[in-house]
């Protein structure tokens, strides 16, 4: 089994603003250095570039979504909290995005074949929010 992952925020403006220049010139470097990472297996990406920046979830134009596979939660731990520029990102997600008062990141198990929808993803996330974490549904803090 691998582990998928969905990790969505709310831009605080628009992908093509002054305000979130700094995040999307990371994007490309951060995307490869995921994409280079031990246990890293897959990722959404655009048809045109190397993000995700054109998909939405929950009817919103304002989330920005990030989907990934990992091999396992510590592989996925160790880029996430572990990598120098996903880190710096994450210092400086205030400044681009809003605090969510709601889960916005969910994993849960998936078999080594299957690669996962968007549609699937956003109904996990809907589910961690209606009935809470499990042993199979997860935010990326839940556990080890």
């Amino acid at each position: 089994m691998n582990l998928a992952q969905l990790n969505i925020a709310t831009m605080l403006e628009p992908l093509d603003s002054e305000r979130m220049t700094d995040f999307v010139a990371q994007l490309a470097d951060v995307n490869a250095a995921a994409e280079a990472a031990d246990g890293f297996v897959w990722r959404l990406q655009d048809e045109d570039g190397p993000g995700s920046t054109s998909y939405r979830l929950l009817d919103d134009d304002n989330i920005i979504v990030n989907l990934s596979v990992w091999r396992d939660l510590a592989s996925l731990r160790e880029f996430v909290l572990g990598q120098a520029g996903h880190r710096a990102a994450l210092t400086r997600r205030r400044e681009w995005f809003e605090k969510a008062s709601t889960p916005t990141s969910v994993c849960w198990y998936v078999s080594e074949e299957h690669v996962p929808t968007l549609d699937e993803a956003e109904a996990m996330l809907l589910r961690l929010r209606a009935e809470g974490a499990s042993e199979e549904l997860f935010p990326f803090s839940y556990r080890d």
